[in-house]
């Protein structure tokens, strides 16, 4: 199938073509065509298969068949549960609505109210935005939510993991006149997207897309076994500067982080970095570099595990592995993006054998250990204590003694 077979307008399909895409992935092929019929879309998909353009062609396609007559107020809005999110969205709307005259802008938390009064006073079509931020200018009246058509949740599983479910639904309350809304998650398991979408959705087509062999990530994944945290430092060390080429590395804590960075920059090897309430213009900056090439490692907590969709990240290292397994799907979604090859490695000391099983269990596939020379751990793997169950009634063998108030099965009476 093609983009032109998909029935998008021309200019779309040649942007799309100029972004390097030469034909539709499964989620996109699955969703544009119920999407462009008008109906409310339910959507899953795994990281790097297209899913934005999956919701922004459609928008797109509705805007430019339904062309606003009168100037006013933003008419598609997009919620995202992070500001790198929101930032990457806004610039694949700006891509693929290049060829046309639609308007986007985007909103985040950390950036200056002036910046958002200059968004807010422009003729907008297509609004991407954070929803704290967002319930922020409709709680003071400075932005109007009776003119959307089309409301779009991206990543709505994380907006809940995040503590964004009653934001999200007061904002879907006061764009009760839309027409279209559309949900987008990793997942559409668990209790929670359930009633989300039965509060947004109206009758919704529910589509799980199956990416096919050449979309899947092809994530190569293994774990070193470290002894201790010098131990461990010596195995990243070697890694970032033999193995690896543009890699994130990922930590539990920003005091993780920073303690990482210092000792890093000590011996030589620069990095940037994402954490936790970071000004926002040091984000962009941090990222810019990144991408640009400026530097080849980005130091990151979990906020940037989901989203962040950097071309060309070679490598994930798990530094700190994460408090839970589907966190480390999806840090390691990082790479081999798009169908793109890639690498994930864990470094795990004793203390991380039981999120590493857990890991393992959800994953459904054993992480090989791999050793590097002269740096091999000197103790055994350890292992998750098993509880065994409390045997009463032994006799001096040692031997379960036999229980005298119970009857003997059939099966186990002697034969005279």
């Amino acid at each position: 199938m093609t983009f032109e077979e998909l029935e998008l307008d021309s200019k779309l399909c040649r942007a799309v073509h100029e972004m390097g895409f030469t034909q539709p992935t499964s989620i996109q092929a699955d969703v544009i065509p119920h999407a462009m019929d008008g109906k409310d879309i339910l959507a899953s998909a795994p990281t790097g298969t297209g899913k934005t353009a999956a919701f922004l062609l459609p928008a797109c396609q509705f805007l430019m068949d339904y062309p606003r007559r009168d100037p006013g107020a933003c008419r598609v809005l997009i919620l995202t549960p992070t500001r790198e999110l929101a930032l990457q969205v806004y610039e694949q709307a700006v891509a693929i609505s290049r060829h046309t005259k639609l308007v986007c802008g985007v909103i985040t938390g950390g950036i200056n109210y002036g910046t958002d009064h200059d968004t807010l006073d422009k003729n907008l079509d297509i609004l991407v935005a954070t929803p704290g931020r967002l319930l922020e200018h409709i709680t003071q009246e400075r932005f109007d939510c009776r003119e959307i058509e089309s409301l779009i949740l991206d990543e709505a599983d994380r907006m809940l993991d995040m503590g964004f479910g009653a934001v999200v639904n007061q904002i879907a309350s006061e764009a009760r006149w839309r027409k279209q809304s559309m949900l987008f998650s990793a997942t559409l398991e668990g209790d929670g997207i359930e009633k989300f979408s039965r509060n947004i959705l109206n009758e919704p087509e529910k589509v799980e897309a199956n990416p096919s062999r050449k979309e899947r990530s092809k994530i190569l994944q293994w774990v070193h076994l470290a002894d201790n945290a010098n131990h461990k430092y010596a195995l990243l060390k070697h890694i970032l500067t033999e193995q690896a080429e543009t890699t994130v590395v990922f930590v539990k804590t920003r005091d993780r982080l920073n303690e990482l960075k210092q000792l890093l920059e000590r011996d030589g090897i620069m990095v940037c970095w994402l954490q936790g309430e970071m000004p926002q213009d040091k984000r962009i900056a941090a990222l810019a570099r990144f991408k640009s090439g400026e530097i080849n490692i980005l130091l990151a907590t979990d906020v940037a595990a989901r989203g962040l969709d950097i071309e060309h990240v070679t490598h994930v290292i798990n530094y700190d592995l994460p408090r839970t397994a589907d966190i480390y799907v999806h840090r390691i979604g990082r790479t081999g993006r798009a169908g793109r090859k890639g690498t994930a490695i864990s470094i795990a000391e004793a203390h991380d054998m039981g999120i590493l099983a857990k890991i393992e269990r959800y994953t459904e596939q054993r992480l090989k250990r791999r050793v590097i020379d002269g740096l091999k751990p000197q103790n055994k793997e350890a292992k998750v204590p098993v509880k065994k169950k409390k045997v009463k009634n032994k006799d001096k063998t040692g031997k379960k003694a036999k229980s005298s108030g119970k009857k003997k099965s059939p099966s186990a009476k002697k034969k005279k």
